[in-house]
């Protein structure tokens, strides 16, 4: 029988249809039977593809003994691919046509002449590839909308840049309440993903019908899209080692950004990783913004301070292989307790620390705890009944704040004027932050008089019931990773 395959990766006028390359290869069989492969939509740069793999199971079991193309890149545009498939058509004794490609593969210089043709219709399709890599690259440099799924809390709007007609993002004042509130939620310390998206199905806020999910609130809080970019955001993404594309002085707190990450064009950085201002006004201000994204990249997992039920580790033990979250684990058959990866019972990437007791790790933490107790030495009991938890992250705030200070007083000599007045009115926001949360460092260190003296604090470790563990726990640790040879704890004083 012969077979007549066809290809057509698109549909467009200059490309000859399935339907036309039929006919051709039709007229070339004069009236023989045949049975027809079409693979509609497929691109010739492998042979991944139904109609051919089911042709090239039909020629393996013997019902075919020639095959007819319209032309030979229909076939194949790789030539190791086109190789291998003529290995196969040799091995099985079938011929091959091009009806508008006459050779004679019998011959070396017909077989010669097809890889040559070959040759040529892979640097073709290599030829093409790179025009359009180079033509997206041109086409975001210039900020231009490049297609693909809009944000959540925008719409498309049309609009003209340098004197292209294209589309840019507006904003949904609907959907944009949910991501601000998003954001708000997720700058909370004690807050995660799975605690917003159960907020917002329970306050019956869904996205397009459909209730949240932890993967698409991520997706929202790494995308500058919704940052109203200033200077801050450029030294983040520049600290990083993004190419940046605009300039510094372009980042005055209003544009969102498009972040291009992992694209490799032929004029585009080797990293393919670079960062453009967007037409479109932003959501989320800055601040708020670099507050949740380095929320994000602390860690996978965040704190989960109020859940602790089962151990008085919760939340601060970590898998010391992946460094997702151990979650406690009891078993009333055996009466064990295990300390299991969250990263490997979620999605398995993880192959575990191996076989973790959770009353043997509490017993090893809990001696640990005694000696740094007696380290410190006498303790006075104060009046106050503990101090604030986010104590740390506010002096980490705080020393952000003077950096980006120092940063903006180190450019006041080569500012212009408009940069010179952006400068001068973000210093003044960060000097109002700063005062406010000197002021709030100050009160949480302060200590009512009058306090009673503990003799010796690590004998009252036994006394204390849970919660009271969990907060000596909070004050003095700030991660536990563990794995079954070892454990490593990180202290905070």
């Amino acid at each position: 029988m012969n077979a007549i395959y066809a290809r057509q990766s698109v549909d467009r006028a200059d490309s000859i249809s399935i339907e036309s390359q039929i006919e051709f290869c039709r007229y070339e069989l004069k009236g023989e039977p045949y049975k027809v492969y079409a693979d509609r939509g497929y691109s010739g740069k492998n042979t991944d593809r139904p109609a051919f793999g089911e042709m090239m199971r039909d020629m393996e079991n013997g019902t075919i003994h020639r095959v007819v193309v319209y032309k030979l890149d229909r076939i194949s545009r790789s030539i190791l691919d086109f190789s291998r498939m003529m290995e196969r058509f040799e091995a099985n004794r079938v011929e091959f046509v091009s009806t508008t490609e006459k050779f004679d593969t019998s011959s070396p210089m017909g077989r010669a002449m097809l890889n040559i043709c070959i040759v040529f219709a892979q640097l073709e399709r290599e030829t093409i590839q790179k025009r359009v890599a180079d033509a997206y690259y041109s086409r975001s440099q210039k900020s231009l909308y490049m297609g693909g799924r809009v944000p959540y809390g925008f719409r498309l709007s049309p609009t003209t840049v340098d004197g292209v007609r294209t589309s840019m993002y507006a904003v949904n004042e609907e959907e944009a309440k949910q991501v601000r509130l998003i954001y708000e939620l997720y700058a909370k310390p004690e807050c995660s993903c799975g605690d917003i998206a159960r907020c917002l199905q329970a306050n019956g806020m869904l996205k397009n019908g459909k209730p949240w999910v932890r993967t698409r609130l991520a997706e929202i809080l790494r995308n500058p899209v919704y940052v109203r970019a200033d200077l801050a955001v450029y030294r983040f993404y520049r600290d990083r080692g993004t190419v940046i594309v605009n300039d510094p002085g372009d980042f005055i707190g209003t544009n969102g950004c498009y972040h291009y990450k992992g694209r490799k064009f032929a004029h585009a950085p080797p990293e393919g990783d670079y960062l453009v201002l967007a037409p479109h006004e932003g959501i989320i201000p800055a601040d708020l913004w670099l507050k949740c994204r380095a929320k994000c990249a602390e860690g996978q997992q965040v704190r989960p301070r109020q859940k602790a039920k089962n151990t008085w580790l919760a939340g601060k033990i970590k898998c010391g292989v992946c460094g997702y979250a151990l979650v406690d684990k009891h078993y009333p058959a055996s009466g064990s307790r295990y300390l299991q990866c969250s990263g490997k019972m979620n999605s398995g990437d993880c192959k575990g620390g191996g076989t973790i007791y959770t009353d043997e790790i509490e017993g090893i933490i809990g001696d640990e705890i005694r000696q740094k107790l007696t380290q410190l030495g006498t303790l006075v009991k104060c009046k106050v009944k503990s101090i604030d938890s986010d104590l740390p992250e506010q002096n980490a705030q705080l020393a952000q704040v003077e950096r980006e200070i120092a940063a903006l007083l180190e450019r006041l000599p080569e500012a212009d004027g408009v940069l010179l007045r952006y400068i001068k009115q973000r210093i003044e926001e960060l000097d109002g932050k700063k005062r406010e949360l000197t002021e709030r460092i100050s009160r949480h260190q302060r200590r009512e008089e009058g306090g009673t003296e503990i003799g010796d604090p690590s004998a009252l470790w036994g006394m204390l019931d849970f919660d009271d563990k969990r907060q000596v726990v909070e004050h003095l640790i700030r991660v536990i990773r563990v794995t079954g040879d070892h454990v490593r704890i990180e202290w905070r004083i």
